[in-house]
């Protein structure tokens, strides 16, 4: 079995491994770590919690070991696609070289562009950042990127995701031409395969596990739900969230939670913490500050679920995550395969369910397409089945809808039976000039008898109050006006 010490790294590299506790690399480190070291570009392939940000750390460190940088010229280039994974990567750099002499930065947003400008005037030998304070920077005629040796383009599938792509095209046109590039993604879209193509040469082609593939130590899941009614779908998901958690018990110690969008990210933790739960959210709108206080709390155990965006889905490493949630289905199945591998890192077991309501179905289906299998379905107590739960409501819930069904069809008859009658009634209409004042009387007394629609607004108020105690609905055409009798009495006494 191969082991670190195999693999021609920095002795002071080496000390640094052991302290951290690992002996043996993964995969996907044994096969670029090797072709790094002697120079050549890599084009590595593999599924998210395999250890990637090593295999490119570890070889920088020992190339970089020699040499120093120059101001505002750093020496290698991390591009990463979300302030978590840039502030990761900085950390596994403080892990790996702590015996080694190298200066590096960390360019992200949320943080002043004075401090970082300071770090970058003393000269850095590892420059990680993302790419748009990355461009600001250089805008700003604050970095030159003549003097990059090696340029590392992590989790590039992401990078296309939130369309960095155009901004990594022209990265790579302000690099040196002799650069080393370490390309990393866990998936292969044709337009990465198309930048690969044009700004690595002849890669070393390093793929560990199949394009998009969990990892078999994931036990998954997926509980169907439809709601008993449409309005009440948040707050019934909510629940069936809830129970999740508590079927699985003591054996969640810790949890993500995604959704697909941000605003039910924070209407979710702030349910669950309704409910005793400890659970803070973190996105993409939240101050840097706080993202970071929230993923240190969560790493450190302080908090047990923390309810996330697409932005924790790549990268993030918190080694002891024991469960993954989708509460939302993603709309891009490889997308479920970086959230669920935020679990069962590094040969760990992991569990990870996923809620499915009728919208979300197809969604779903591709992801089983991705993944080659089928996901087991889950099947929750006092949960209603996917088949009936249309048809399922509380007893208060039929009460209410009765009354409200029977009076929108007695409206539809009404129409109907109004309509009818203004035709039969035609006839009697036309006959009303040459009837005596004795027939206007009936006619009055049939309108204070019916009177209370809409049709009887003429009437007195005391027909109106009693027609009120009756429940009668009247409408246009069931029985004469009261102006229209009077117009023929006085035509019949001029």
């Amino acid at each position: 079995m191969t082991k670190f010490s195999d693999l021609n790294l920095n002795p002071k590299v080496l000390k640094a491994i052991e302290e951290a506790g690992y002996e043996s690399p993964t995969p996907i480190q044994a096969g670029a770590i090797p072709p790094a070291l002697e120079g050549k570009d890599v084009l590595g392939i593999a599924q998210t919690g395999t250890g990637k940000t090593a295999s490119f750390t570890l070889p920088m460190i020992t190339t970089l070991a020699r040499g120093r940088a120059r101001a505002r010229m750093p020496r290698s280039l991390v591009l990463c696609p979300t302030r978590e994974l840039a502030a990761q990567v900085a950390e596994n750099f403080d892990t790996y070289a702590k015996h080694v002499k190298l200066t590096k930065a960390l360019l992200i947003g949320g943080v002043s562009f004075k401090e970082q400008e300071q770090l970058i005037d003393k000269g850095v030998d590892v420059l990680i950042a993302t790419p748009g304070r990355l461009l600001d920077h250089f805008e700003r005629g604050k970095l030159i990127l003549t003097d990059v040796k090696v340029m590392v383009v992590d989790e590039a599938d992401r990078m296309l995701d939130m369309g960095f792509i155009p901004d990594i095209e022209r990265i790579f046109s302000l690099t040196p031409f002799t650069r080393q590039t370490l390309f990393f993604s866990a998936t292969m879209a044709p337009e990465i395969e198309r930048i690969t193509n044009t700004f690595l040469s002849s890669p070393e082609r390093i793929e560990v596990a199949r394009q998009a593939t969990a990892s078999e130590t994931i036990e998954q899941g997926a509980v169907f739900f439809k709601a008993s009614r449409k309005d009440r779908e948040g707050s019934e998901k909510r629940r069936v969230l809830r129970d999740l958690i508590d079927r699985e018990g003591d054996a969640c110690t810790n949890a993500i939670i995604f959704c697909n969008r941000k605003v039910d990210v924070d209407i979710v933790a702030k349910s669950l913490k309704k409910y005793g739960y400890d659970a803070a959210p973190i996105h993409g709108d939240l101050d840097q500050s706080q993202r970071t206080k929230t993923l240190e709390g969560f790493r450190e155990g302080n908090i047990r679920l923390l309810i996330a965006s697409d932005v924790a889905a790549r990268g993030l490493d918190v080694p002891s995550v024991s469960h993954v949630f989708n509460f939302d289905v993603p709309g891009h199945a490889e997308d479920y395969v970086h959230r669920i591998g935020r679990t069962g890192r590094a040969g760990r077991e992991g569990k990870a369910f996923t809620i499915v309501v009728p919208r979300d179905e197809k969604n779903f289906e591709d992801v089983e397409k991705l993944l080659q299998k089928e996901i087991p379905r889950v099947e929750l107590p006092n949960m209603p089945k996917p088949t009936a739960a249309a048809d399922r409501t509380d007893d208060g819930e039929k009460a209410e809808k009765k009354p409200t069904r029977t009076r929108t069809r007695s409206r539809k008859s009404d129409k109907t039976e109004t309509a009818s009658a203004e035709k039969t009634e035609a006839p009697a209409k036309a006959e009303a000039p040459e009837t005596s004042e004795k027939a206007a009387a009936p006619a009055k007394s049939e309108k204070s008898e019916t009177s209370g629609g809409k049709g009887g607004k003429g009437g007195s108020k005391s027909s109106r109050r009693s027609d009120r105690n009756d429940n009668n609905v009247v409408g246009l055409g069931d029985h004469l006006p009261e102006f229209i009798a009077l117009s023929f009495e006085e035509r019949r006494a001029s």
